[in-house]
């Protein structure tokens, strides 16, 4: 199976491009949200991702099921977020099997890891040493807080960093800080230790560069999305209102029929446009409406005005009217809403992976126009690569067979 974006089900294979990472091997140790989807992004793209597992459970996202209804559960999360991706399930506490993964570390250029910090240095697999054997390895270590520093063996899932680093400050609602509803920290995380990894990989490619450590938090990234609310509180001492909007008008509003849209006028011209819109053009020239400072000052009025003009038109007429005046306005969808979009159906956003069993995933991101990424298979069984994997290491068939009976090894 080999899906692009023309497709929008199982197709047999298009000719494409084998990615512009193809012939990269990426040994992912991980477990958990931040490895995964940093892989994934590799993965897509043609790299040759080697998801190490344990034989008995795998990957702890398996576990991590969507509720169907009528006592039926979805591996969603996997099915997501382990596609194209080659699984290979071993007991790294088993000497015989540990040796033939160092021999593909050996072959890597990448390898990924999620362990508390020191807990790769306690499984013989210090950086300083594979370094020394294969002095062109990246080696990227997620933790929560980082391989330094005072918190580096607290636990950090993402939820407590989503907290430390001032989001849920940030959308308190009603005085109560409010963590996301999805791994964010994670998957900030995740695409931050791609563009990390591929940073390392150029670093390598020219030069005589030497491969290195890439320490990659869960904590930083979030600092990095957070804005300037830091910047801004260390030269005024005080921290902002997180109530606070940072342009208007800019907000969400309920239409005639229970729908919602969500708009931002965060520019003079575009705050002009909504007034005339609502038939207040006259408006955009009082001072209290005349700059974003003096809107955001005035904001209570002009969102009263804007949201009282929308009640009165269904979430299509309002649609219809802003966008005939160039207001940036769209609809807040659910995802059955977002699945049924005419923009989301003609650029192939979302294809199904799979043949009697296939599942909805997102389709690559970002979009090359030279080497594009490409969905090759869908996420494996616990180790359905095991076997393959394990010659490619040099291991031979009495080996394999020997170390599937001692449970060293699992072979799907």
């Amino acid at each position: 199976m080999h899906i692009g974006f023309g497709s929008t089900s199982s197709t047999a294979p298009e000719l494409r491009s084998a990615g512009a990472l193809a012939g990269v091997r990426v040994i992912d140790l991980s477990r958990l949200v931040a490895g995964n989807m940093l892989s994934l992004q590799l993965a897509d793209f043609g790299a040759d991702v080697i998801k190490v597992e344990s034989p008995r459970d795998g990957d702890t996202l398996r576990h991590w099921r969507e509720d169907l209804g009528e006592g039926r559960t979805l591996d969603a999360w996997w099915r997501v977020y382990g596609r194209n991706k080659r699984s290979l399930a071993v007991d790294l506490r088993a000497d015989d099997a540990m040796a033939l993964v160092r021999k593909l570390i050996g072959s890597a250029q990448v390898l990924i890891e999620s362990f508390r910090p020191g807990t790769l240095e306690a499984m013989g697999l210090a950086p300083a040493s594979l370094l020394a054997v294969n002095p062109k390895l990246v080696i990227v270590r997620v933790s929560g807080w980082g391989q330094s520093g005072p918190y580096r063996d607290l636990p950090g899932f993402g939820s407590l960093l989503e907290g430390f680093s001032g989001f849920a400050y940030k959308h308190s609602r009603d005085g109560v800080p409010q963590l996301p509803n999805m791994a964010l920290a994670d998957m900030v995380s995740g695409l931050t230790g791609a563009f990390a990894t591929m940073v390392a990989l150029r670093e390598v490619e020219i030069g005589g560069g030497q491969g290195q450590v890439v320490d990659l938090s869960l904590l930083e990234p979030m600092l990095a999305i957070m804005g300037p609310d830091v910047t801004a509180c260390a030269a005024t001492g005080q921290a902002a209102d997180p109530s606070l909007k940072i342009a208007s008008p800019r907000g969400v509003y309920r239409c005639s029929d229970g729908r919602w849209v969500a708009m931002s006028g965060s520019t003079d011209a575009m705050a002009r446009r909504v007034l005339g819109a609502i038939g207040k053009a006259e408006l955009a020239d009082d001072p209290r409406f005349a700059s974003n400072s003096a809107r955001l000052a005035n904001d209570a009025a002009l969102d009263a005005l804007i949201g009282s003009a929308i009640a009165t038109m269904d979430r299509d007429e309002c649609l219809a009217l802003f966008r005939s005046k160039g207001v940036t306005v769209g609809p807040i969808y659910d995802p059955a809403q977002l699945l049924a979009d005419e923009h989301v159906v003609a650029r192939n956003c979302y294809v199904a992976v799979g043949d009697a069993d296939s599942t909805l995933v997102h389709n690559i991101t970002p979009r090359l126009s030279g080497t594009p990424g490409s969905i090759r298979q869908g996420s494996p069984s616990i180790g359905q690569h095991t076997c393959e994997l394990l010659l490619e290491a040099g291991a031979s068939d009495a080996e394999i067979a020997a170390m599937s009976r001692s449970g060293a090894i699992r072979c799907a």
